[in-house]
């Protein structure tokens, strides 16, 4: 199958469809890829729909040029003045903001697909929510994360600080917003931030190696397994349990599993067809 271009509307997001992997590419590298009203609703409306489409069976999210995202556009918000609500009252500038981060980031985490970003630079802000939104990461050993919020006078948007708090825990994230550190693609393996580090000449081909791997997996368990660790962050332990047992059974009466029990038998990889 060869790559398919979909057109999202605006130039400030890219999109293509190779193989069952959707790439998503930020795309304003003059500005480090800072979103944009358009890129926020284009990546909504492109997450909307591959979350229902049959063909898509993974999601890369990354950013054109040397970054992935600045997260908002700082020089934007000086020109008007206001950061955060603008022509709006606040009431509906806040409920803006809360549907354009369930629409993104929060679709990114509850996605029942894998996604997964690929960093050639630095995230940073909501870039770097957006990124510890998807399930996994790889990173260019060049770049680097940083909250950068309190150097704007932000709190945090985007999911970052329910992210931060699972992935490296309470105190660690309180450090990283309060004085918004730069942390290293080295420190960031270190901390559990990403999964894998490489050099930048090799972070597509590896990008494309592992979603690769994820799009040929068991489509129906991964969609289960998300969710069992989805609610493991916060669910009773006997609540992840019976969960766990419900999905289980599921599996097991899946084409998957029966193509996965054959194959062990036979010594060949099995083949995924997602039924």
């Amino acid at each position: 199958m060869s790559a398919m271009d979909i057109n999202t509307g605006t130039n400030d997001l890219l999109a293509s469809l190779d193989d069952n992997v959707l790439t998503l590419t930020l795309n304003r590298p003059e500005v480090r890829n800072a979103m944009s009203a358009a890129m926020t609703s284009a990546l909504a409306e492109q997450l909307a729909k591959a979350e229902l489409d049959p063909a898509v069976k993974c999601i890369v999210l990354t950013g054109a040029g040397k970054g992935f995202c600045a997260g908002g556009d700082v020089k934007g918000m000086a020109s008007r003045g206001d950061g955060t609500v603008g022509d709006n009252t606040i009431d509906s500038a806040i409920h803006r903001q809360r549907v354009n981060q369930r629409a993104t980031a929060g679709k990114l985490f509850t996605m029942p697909k894998p996604t997964l970003a690929a960093l050639p630079g630095a995230a940073a802000g909501a870039g770097l929510s957006l990124a510890l939104a998807c399930d996994l990461r790889i990173m260019a050993d060049t770049a680097v994360l940083t909250t950068a919020f309190a150097r704007v006078g932000f709190s945090g948007d985007y999911g970052g600080t329910y992210f931060l708090t699972k992935l490296v825990g309470s105190a660690k994230a309180r450090e990283l917003y309060y004085f918004s550190e730069r942390v290293s693609a080295q420190e960031a393996l270190r901390l559990g931030l990403t999964n894998w580090v490489c050099p930048p000449e090799q972070l597509a081909s590896r990008t494309r190696e592992i979603a690769e791997r994820l799009a040929k997996g068991p489509t129906v368990a991964f969609r289960y397994m998300k969710e069992n660790l989805n609610r493991a962050l916060n669910g009773d332990i006997d609540d992840c349990l019976d969960l766990e047992a419900t999905h289980h059974i599921h599996c097991g009466q899946t084409e998957d599993h029966r193509e996965a029990a054959k194959a062990f038998v036979e010594k060949r990889e099995p083949v995924f067809k997602g039924r």
